[in-house]
Parts: C-alpha cells; sequence; structure tokens
C-alpha cells in the first residue's frame, strides 16, 4: 500500500516536470548579497528581497551576535508563556515609534513570519459574520489567512476600485475587510491604496494592507507605502515584514492599541507557537536605526537610481517588462518552457535571476522575476540588462 502512495506523488511529480513547473532548490554557501555563492559557483543574484542589502550588514551581524550572548539562542515558550523577552519587547515599541506619524495611538506585534503574521490578522479580525474582500493578486499569505478566516470571501479584480465599491455597497456583513498587498510582488505595482482608505472609510471596513515589499523601501524615511503616499486611518491594519528590506527576519503588525490587544487575545498564529529568538528581535533594534536613518536614506536614493537605470537600459521587443517604479521589475515572456530556458541561459553566464510561473502567476505570463538592490552596482545592472538583451534576440 505505501508504495502505491509513493507512485501516485511520483506520477504527480512526473506532470510537474512534463509542465515545466517543478520547483528546485539551490544551495547558498555565502551571506545574502548582490555577489553570491550558489551551488558552489560565484554569481550575481537578482533575486533576493534584500532591497536595501542589509542582509550581511556588519552592525546588524554584531548585533546578533550580542543578542545571543545577552538573551541565548532561543525563547523557550510561547509569547504568552514565559517567551516574550525584553528585547521582543522593546522592538514592538520601537516599531510602534516609528510608524506613528502614519498610525494614531499606534502599538506593534511582531511575529515570527509575515506569513504567520496575515493569517493572525484576518483570523482575529474575521469570522462568520464576517465579508472580507481580497484583491485577486493578493500573496499566498493573505488568500490562506482568508480561507482561514471563516469568513465569506469575495475575490474582485486587480486594482478595481469600482468592483469592490459595488461588492461593499452590496454586502450584509456585520464586519467587512478589504485585504491587499501593497506592492504586488510578482508584478511590483501599487494597489491603489487612496482609493481603497476612502471606500473603507465610508463603509466601515477595515483595510488590511500587506506591506511586504514596501517597508523600509517606500516613504521618505522608509516607513513605507502608508508614508510613500501620506495614508492615515484609524480603519487601517499595517503589516511590515522585516526579513526583506530589514535585512533580518520576522513581521510586525501596527494598528490603534486596541487592535493589537486584540490580536494577542485571539490570533491563534500569535497565540499557539513559540517565540522567534530574542537575539533576533535585538538585532532588528540596529536594523531599524540604520533603516531611519542617514544611511538607510542614502541607500533607498541608490535603489531608486539603479531602478531607473534598469528600466531605460531594458528596452525589450518580444517579452514585457511589466511598468514598475519598485525594486521588483518583471520581464514576462510566457511559456513556462521559455521563461525556464532563459533563467537557466542566465544562470549559466553567472546571474541569478528566478523564473516565476503558475501557479504563483496567471497561464501563460510566465517570467524572470528581476528584484535589485541598493548592494548592486551600476556595472551589474547594466550587465543584467545587457544579457536579458541578447537572449530575446537570440
Amino acid at each position: 500500500m505505501s508504495r502505491d502512495l509513493i507512485a501516485g506523488l511520483e506520477q504527480q511529480l512526473r506532470e510537474l516536470d512534463a509542465q515545466a513547473l517543478r520547483r528546485k532548490l539551490r544551495v547558498t554557501d555565502s551571506p545574502c548579497d548582490a555577489q553570491i555563492r550558489v551551488d558552489g559557483r560565484d554569481m550575481l543574484a537578482f533575486c533576493s528581497n534584500d532591497y536595501l542589502g542589509l542582509a550581511a550588514h556588519p552592525h546588524i551581524v554584531e548585533a546578533l551576535r550580542e543578542g545571543a550572548l545577552r538573551y541565548g539562542a532561543g525563547s523557550g515558550a510561547s509569547h504568552l508563556i514565559s517567551g516574550h523577552s525584553r528585547a521582543h519587547a522593546v522592538l514592538e515599541e520601537r516599531l510602534a515609534e516609528f510608524v506613528s506619524p502614519q498610525i494614531d495611538n499606534a502599538r506593534a506585534l511582531y511575529f515570527c513570519t509575515g506569513y504567520m503574521a496575515n493569517l493572525a490578522m484576518l483570523g482575529a479580525l474575521g469570522g462568520t459574520d464576517a465579508e472580507l474582500f481580497s484583491e485577486s493578486l493578493n500573496h499566498a499569505s493573505l488568500i490562506d489567512g482568508a480561507r482561514l478566516s471563516r469568513a465569506k470571501v469575495q475575490v474582485y479584480p486587480h486594482g478595481d476600485v469600482a468592483q469592490l465599491a459595488a461588492l461593499l455597497q452590496a454586502s450584509k456583513a456585520e464586519t467587512k475587510l478589504v485585504v491587499t498587498d501593497s506592492v504586488f510582488s510578482m508584478d511590483g505595482n501599487l494597489a491603489p491604496l487612496n482609493e481603497l482608505t476612502a471606500l473603507c472609510e465610508q463603509h466601515g471596513a477595515w483595510l488590511i494592507v500587506d506591506d511586504a515589499h514596501g517597508f523600509g523601501v517606500l516613504g521618505e524615511h522608509g516607513r513605507g507605502v502608508l508614508e510613500h503616499l501620506q495614508l492615515k486611518s484609524p480603519n487601517i491594519v499595517y503589516m511590515g515584514t522585516l526579513g526583506k528590506a530589514a535585512g533580518v527576519a520576522g513581521a510586525f503588525v501596527a494598528a490603534h492599541a486596541s487592535v493589537i490587544e486584540w490580536l494577542v487575545q485571539r490570533a491563534r498564529p500569535y497565540i499557539y507557537t513559540t517565540a522567534s529568538s530574542p537575539a533576533v528581535a535585538h538585532a532588528l533594534l540596529t536594523a531599524i536605526d540604520i533603516v531611519a536613518g542617514d544611511e538607510g536614506n542614502a541607500r533607498r536614493a541608490k535603489l531608486r537610481m539603479l531602478i531607473e537605470q534598469f528600466c531605460k537600459e531594458t528596452v525589450l521587443r518580444n517579452w514585457q517588462l511589466l511598468p514598475s517604479a519598485t525594486a521588483i521589475q518583471p520581464v514576462v515572456i510566457g511559456g513556462n518552457d521559455e521563461a525556464l530556458r532563459a533563467a537557466a541561459a542566465l544562470y549559466d553566464a553567472g546571474y541569478w535571476v528566478p523564473a516565476i510561473r503558475p501557479p504563483t502567476v496567471p497561464a501563460g505570463t510566465a517570467r524572470l522575476r528581476v528584484t535589485l538592490s541598493a548592494a548592486h552596482r551600476k556595472e551589474d545592472v547594466s550587465h543584467l540588462s545587457a544579457a536579458i538583451l541578447s537572449l530575446e534576440n537570440a
């Protein structure tokens, strides 16, 4: 019987191969950086979300070491048992202070991952009496959170404010939640958050904003999409990740203090999991200081320059560079096989750029997902652009 079960899985794996949909793990042998050693090869990486180039920053590395010496390696329990260390508490205070210009009476709650934070928000604020309105291009964590929330779920088309308005108008639910990414992770464009905020205020709905790819990058001080768009509303519940632009790990939810207290009392992914290492929280204090300071400003300015350079130099005829002013620069190729061949050719030439295929993106829109970092040099970007153009014209 067990052989039959294994045979069934192996058949399904062969079907993934036939559709060019099997994913492959690669092993890195060096710190996350623009230049990286992967599977024994030195490569130029355009695939991480380390947008400000902080993942291997010496001050953050030293803070992680200091945190381990002070607090040890593990937390030992969930936050509500004994795992909530002084490092976690101080980090949450620092994050609340950082985002407070955009959130009144702000409080922050730290999570092990952004995935867990999204499950927590939707599960605690949703319920059987709620209706949840989810953007069609939302991240998998938001989709899974919607499924677990027990709310009725409506999916509205990408960026379609008029359709969302009609759905909200027709809803009879006691609790309404509009859920969206800020920067869409496979397209690089921004949600129409000004319009969404106005709609949520009009209809008394929560606006759940996943700013995974905006926190640290967008806004004058790196406070994220709310600062970038100068948004402020009591209806907004904000999630930012700390393993991308901040360079370490984890995520946080920030909102009015009463919202956060409700998450502490009702968010199952927070209550029933072991707290992350206090050393990581301690290291994040240094990371946030860098993001918020002059060095963060300089790194954001460099990243903006590299984005403009890549868009200017990558002029495609057959493939499509999607319009994006963010560090995510998708090159849509179309077919799965062709996207895989392009990624493999770039890899052979020393450029690590992933091929993104369904179900992550819609069928027929397989793409190269180029991500830029302040750790890249101008010549790195020029060389990658030339390599992509050469492949398109081959």
